[in-house]
């Protein structure tokens, strides 16, 4: 085993560390000597399976390969590597040059591929530009933990305009509202922003009770949101508070409100009429100081043209209306929002996990993400359990998104028809099935798309909307 420093020198934790994994000794001298004036530490290894025990035991910013070793060569050494940190930058060197295994170690992670006999100059511009790219890393990733904490709004976090504009109306309306409809696709932050509304608000140290109501059969409903008393059906042994009861001096979340049957609709239309609650069962009202979110993925503006939801209640409830966006119409907030799950998984789970790598990065960032918000939460949290390592890296992430990577990479062998059938069928799922959505934000008819979709699925569309 090379590496005099390594024997000599104890690790300065803020000096940058390279490792230099190559069986001619020669290669370790020369890239000593070259890089040793430029204020790093440098640690060589013969052996490859030596080396990898320095890159484990080390944790370098850079590592330099040989391509052709004994035992395990730098491809191998390359995949071990990326497997234990991908935040490494590794160069492979050969004396043999090819297109192929350029190509291929780049695909496997590798930062750049070096030919020997390595130009001095060119050694040293390389790494000299990586090591001013790392310092540069190193101040962003602190730097985007200030942005976190910047753009945190009672528990959300966005830099967009649209998500700064809806911070801005929900501080205005916090002091004074009644009643506020909350709009927008699933896993966007509905109820974030109910109970944001609700901290802000007179009766922030009141209670504030959410109400499922498409989880409560309708035959139940009634008695779970207003009530009963003692005898009013069989069973009722005792006098039981409603949910809006529980929530008086205080806020109720009304979630899926576009799920209420249309007979419930007209006694929650009353409640909010009267601000008074009539238990199952009892001739007397209770008078309510309640202050009401409502929620829903639906149109229900196109609800109320459908005869499916009541225009009167609409107009109650939507007197304060705000839509939230997908995560698609506001991917600025990506990177905000991967960091913010990134520090609250690793804290949660008790793991040293910093961050992800440059290519998870890059698949994240081109996932559509038709969960929204709730699915990228879903997809930080499984990969901080699944590293073992300070980096989250493609392999951490879920089937799902590495299979829409090969989806990408097969989508440049398909016809253009398909590519638009499919680009078409992800808009769609992004607004939540809203065709006349997905027809404005793809710039077409919606009988266009209509014709892109196939004919079976605007088949079914038609039946959904003449039953």
């Amino acid at each position: 085993m090379g590496g005099r420093d390594f024997l000599k020198k104890t690790p300065d934790a803020r000096q940058p560390q390279i490792v230099v994994v190559d069986d001619e000794q020669g290669t370790l001298d020369l890239l000593q000597d070259v890089l040793g004036d430029m204020g790093v530490e440098v640690l060589t290894a013969t052996d490859p399976e030596l080396g990898f025990d320095v890159i484990r035991s080390t944790r370098p910013q850079i590592v330099f390969l040989d391509l052709n070793m004994p035992k395990l060569n730098g491809m191998q050494l390359l995949e071990k590597v990326v497997n234990l940190d991908p935040g490494i930058e590794v160069f492979l060197l050969t004396g043999d040059y090819s297109t192929a295994s350029a190509v291929e170690a780049i695909q496997k992670g590798a930062a750049d591929y070096l030919t020997k006999p390595i130009s001095v100059a060119n050694l040293r511009a390389r790494v000299s530009k990586l090591l001013q790219e790392l310092q540069v890393k190193r101040e962003a990733f602190h730097l985007d933990g200030e942005l976190v904490s910047s753009y945190k709004f009672e528990g959300m976090v966005a830099r967009s305009p649209r998500m700064l504009e809806i911070f801005s109306i929900m501080r205005r309306i916090a002091p004074h509202f009644r009643t506020v409809l909350v709009g927008g696709p699933s896993g966007t932050g509905k109820e974030l922003v109910a109970r944001a509304l609700h901290h802000m608000s007179p009766v922030g140290s009141g209670p504030f009770v959410v109400c499922n109501c498409a989880g409560v059969p309708e035959s139940l409903a009634e008695s779970e949101w207003f009530g009963y008393v003692k005898g009013a059906f069989t069973g009722a042994n005792q006098d039981k508070l409603g949910l809006f009861e529980h929530a008086n001096g205080g806020t109720i979340f009304l979630d899926e409100i576009g799920e209420t049957p249309l007979s419930l609709q007209a006694k929650l239309l009353r409640v909010l009429q009267t601000h008074e609650v009539q238990r199952v069962g009892s001739p007397a009202t209770r008078k309510l100081d309640v202050r009401i979110v409502a929620a829903t993925n639906r149109d229900l503006k196109q609800e109320v043209r459908d005869k499916r939801f009541r225009e009167d209640l609409f107009y109650r409830l939507s007197i304060v209306d705000i839509t939230l966006p997908s995560l698609a119409e506001r991917k600025e907030d990506l990177p905000l929002l991967q960091r913010h799950f990134v520090e609250k998984f690793a804290a949660e789970y008790g793991k040293n996990v910093s961050g992800i790598s440059r290519r998870a990065q890059n698949l994240l960032s081109r996932y559509p993400w038709p969960g929204n918000i709730r699915e990228l939460e879903n997809v930080i949290g499984n990969a901080c359990m699944m590293t073992d390592g300070p980096i989250i890296d493609i392999r951490h992430l879920p089937a799902e998104l590495r299979s829409h990577q090969a989806w990408e990479a097969d989508s440049s062998l398909m016809s253009l028809e398909a590519v638009e059938r499919n680009h078409a069928r992800r808009v769609l799922e992004m607004v939540g099935g809203n065709k006349l959505r997905a027809a404005e934000i793809l710039g077409i008819s919606r009988s266009t798309l209509y014709n892109l979709l196939g004919d079976s699925e605007a088949a079914d569309d038609k039946v959904v909307k003449s039953s």
